[in-house]
């Protein structure tokens, strides 16, 4: 999957352009969301070198922590996460080509010797690292119970190494410097503080757009062809529920560069009131015409919050929102 970004662009501010707080939004909210996914990724590489079974209940509640913790940072989708395609190592999805179960089909079936350390696990397809390549590990019978189990542990074992790895790198990238850069948005990559603030509207902006397209869209396909099979990490029963995270996530950055716009607030708690109404975790419901329905309203609320986004935040801030595009190859 890869994100493609088309100009947001800073419009010529007019007098009454509010500018947020950038550096509170880094201290408030980037950093404290990495340094919970690395706390969470280093807990999850230790539940899997203790025990490596897929029936684990702790390796299995590791994950489902760690994987939380990525979901909340899964919009910031600048800087470190970007460098050496961390973000996509991290989180290769949607994987429409199957990417992933034939990059782990193959490891297995050869026993391929790549993965006895990090470092050379570190080479292989971006497929078969990452919280969904895990996900087949621990999940999907497929994986869990082929080849050899000895293999598969330490498989399992440098997963989870790669992930709190490659999770501390994007942590250090932001605090060795890129947050200064946000800080104090006048050097190379911010010229302006406008311009960091155009940086986290995108953020939000995008994250909204892949929430309601993508995590819903994909497994509702169409009225005549839903595709409840694509849902977002279904094997682990967790669509909904990145839906709901992603959305908490999303509602915070909202705030902080709206100043607790209430419209907007109230916006989001519709939706999230409308997704804890919903009872359907991995979206199977779309498969009936009710059940579509109900998922179709959520994805309406979403909506609701991309245009008060669009359409009364981003002129208050100066910027004019462009055409932002998503999509997987």
């Amino acid at each position: 999957m890869r994100i493609h970004l088309v100009a947001l662009t800073v419009a010529a501010l007019p007098a009454w352009a509010e500018t947020p707080d950038v550096a509170s939004i880094v201290d408030g909210h980037i950093l404290p969301h990495y340094q919970a996914l690395v706390s969470e990724s280093a807990k999850l590489a230790g539940a899997a070198a203790a025990n490596c079974s897929p029936d684990s209940t702790q390796l299995r509640a590791a994950y489902g922590s760690a994987f939380d913790a990525w979901v909340a940072v899964s919009h910031l989708r600048f800087g470190p996460s970007e460098e050496g395609d961390r973000a996509f190592a991290l989180a290769f999805w949607p994987d429409s080509r199957g990417a992933t179960p034939k990059a782990l089909g193959r490891l297995i079936s050869d026993a391929d010797p790549v993965i006895d350390n990090l470092e050379t696990f570190q080479t292989v397809s971006i497929a078969a690292r990452g919280f969904y390549a895990m996900e087949y590990m621990l999940y999907d019978p497929q994986f869990s119970t082929a080849g050899d189990a000895d293999y598969r542990c330490s498989l399992v074992q440098v997963m989870a190494a790669d992930i709190a790895d490659n999770s501390a790198d994007i942590l250090a990238g932001w605090e060795d410097g890129y947050a200064d850069l946000m800080r104090q948005a006048d050097n190379d990559t911010y010229r302006t503080p406008e311009e960091a603030a155009q940086q986290l509207f995108t953020a939000l902006s995008t994250g909204l757009e892949f929430t309601a397209d993508t995590r819903l869209g994909r497994p509702m396909g169409s009225f005549d062809r839903p595709r409840p099979n694509r849902a977002e990490a279904r094997r682990s029963e967790r669509s909904l529920r990145h839906v709901v995270l992603s959305l908490e996530a999303l509602r915070d950055l909202a705030a902080r560069l709206s100043d607790g716009d209430a419209k907007l607030d109230a916006a989001f708690e519709r939706a999230l009131q409308r997704a804890d109404l919903l009872d359907d975790p991995v979206f199977a419901g779309v498969s009936d015409m009710q059940g579509r329905l109900r998922v179709e309203t959520l994805q309406q609320r979403i909506s609701e919050i991309r245009e008060i986004v669009s359409t009364d935040l981003g002129p208050r801030l100066g910027i004019a929102a462009g055409f932002n595009s998503m999509d997987g190859d």
